[in-house]
C-alpha cells in the first residue's frame, strides 16, 4: 500500500471559481449590454480571477485595441481580476446609448429637407439623402448616372442595384456609426427596406410627412435652386433675397407639375409597403404647418428616444 511522502500535506482540490457571463460579441448592441451589465459584478467579486471564452473575448472591440495577447484557440482561459477590470472604463463607455438612427419619410416637396436641416443642427446627426448621391452622379454623368437620370425624368423610382450599396457604404462609415444619421427620403420602397434590413441597418424612429397633395403640387413647380449656394427657394412662400440671385435660379428638370404628379403616384404606391416594415417605429406628422410647428412634433419624439436611451444605459451601468 503506498504511503503519503513524509513531510508532505495532502493537496486539497482547487474550489471552481465563479463564472461570469460569456462576452459574446454577435453585435455591437449585445455587447454593449452583456458588457455592462458585468460592471457590478466584476467589480466586487473577490474571486482572484475570471473566466471567460477566449474565442468572445478575442473579437470585442476592446480586446482588439488592448495589448492583451488573447489566444486564437476556441479554449478556456483564465484572466486575472485585475486585468479584466482595467478594461472596465472602456466597458462603462460602451454603456452608453447608441446614438440615434433616425429615418425621415414623405412626398416629394413635403418639407424633408427643412426638417433634416433643423434635425441635424440640434442633434448632430450625419444627414444622408439618397436623391443627393443619385443626383451627384447623375450630374458627374457616370454609368450609374446615367442610368438614373432615365428613371427619374420619368418619375419613376430608381432600381435598387443602382442606390442600395451607395446607400449602406454611406451609413457603415465612421462619422455615421460615431455620431448617428438621418436618413433622409430613403427606403422609397418595400424592397429597399428589406436590403436595409437585410444589412443589419436599422432606424429607431422612421418619421412620415403628410401635406396633402395639392398643397405639394404647388410647392414643387415654385421651386427653385440657386446653383451658386445650392439654396432652394420658393417663388411664392420663400423668394430670393435679391434681383441678383433671382436671375441666376434654375428649375430641376423634374420640378414640373406633369413629372411631380407622376412622382406622387410613385410614392402613394411604394409608402404603404414602406410603413409596413416599420409599423412599430413610425410616427406621423402633420407636414402642413409652419415648419417651427412640424419641428417641435418631430424634436419631442427625438428628445424622448433620448431620455429612454438614458435610462436603459443607466439601468445596466447601475
Amino acid at each position: 500500500m503506498a504511503m503519503a511522502c513524509s513531510g508532505h500535506m495532502p493537496v486539497e482540490a482547487a474550489k471552481p471559481q465563479p463564472r461570469t457571463h460569456f462576452l459574446a460579441c454577435d453585435s455591437p448592441s449585445n455587447s454593449r449590454k452583456i458588457f455592462a451589465s458585468s460592471l457590478h459584478f466584476l467589480g466586487k467579486d473577490p474571486a482572484p480571477c475570471r473566466r471567460f471564452h477566449a474565442s468572445h473575448i478575442k473579437n470585442a472591440p476592446f480586446a482588439r485595441r488592448s495589448k492583451l495577447a488573447v489566444s486564437r484557440s476556441d479554449s478556456i482561459r483564465d484572466y486575472s481580476l485585475e486585468v479584466v477590470k482595467s478594461f472596465i472604463p472602456e466597458l462603462v463607455a460602451m454603456a452608453k446609448p447608441d446614438p440615434l438612427k433616425i429615418m425621415l419619410s414623405g412626398a416629394p416637396a413635403s418639407g424633408k429637407g427643412t426638417q433634416c436641416e433643423l434635425i441635424t443642427k440640434k442633434y448632430g446627426l450625419v444627414h444622408i439623402a439618397a436623391g443627393d448621391l443619385l443626383r451627384a452622379e447623375v450630374a458627374a454623368g457616370s454609368e450609374n448616372g446615367k442610368r438614373a437620370k432615365e428613371y427619374m425624368e420619368k418619375g419613376q423610382l430608381v432600381p435598387d442595384e443602382i442606390v442600395v450599396m451607395m446607400v449602406k457604404e454611406r451609413l457603415l462609415q465612421s462619422d455615421s456609426l460615431e455620431n448617428g444619421w438621418l436618413l433622409d427620403g430613403y427606403p422609397r420602397s418595400l424592397s429597399q427596406a428589406t436590403a436595409l434590413q437585410e444589412f443589419g441597418l436599422q432606424a429607431d424612429l422612421f418619421i412620415l410627412l403628410e401635406v396633402p397633395e395639392e398643397i405639394l403640387v404647388e410647392r414643387v413647380v415654385g421651386r427653385r435652386l440657386d446653383p451658386v449656394t445650392g439654396r432652394i427657394y420658393h417663388l411664392k412662400y420663400s423668394p430670393p433675397e435679391t434681383e441678383e440671385i433671382a436671375a441666376r435660379l434654375t428649375r430641376r428638370f423634374d420640378d414640373t407639375e406633369e413629372k411631380v404628379k407622376l412622382r406622387l403616384r410613385t410614392h402613394h404606391q411604394n409608402v404603404e409597403a414602406v410603413l409596413s416594415m416599420y409599423k412599430d417605429i413610425t410616427i406621423k406628422v402633420n407636414g402642413d404647418a409652419p415648419k417651427e410647428n412640424v419641428f417641435a412634433q418631430i424634436d419631442n419624439a427625438l428628445s424622448k428616444l433620448l431620455e429612454q436611451g438614458k435610462a436603459t444605459s443607466g439601468s445596466l451601468a447601475a
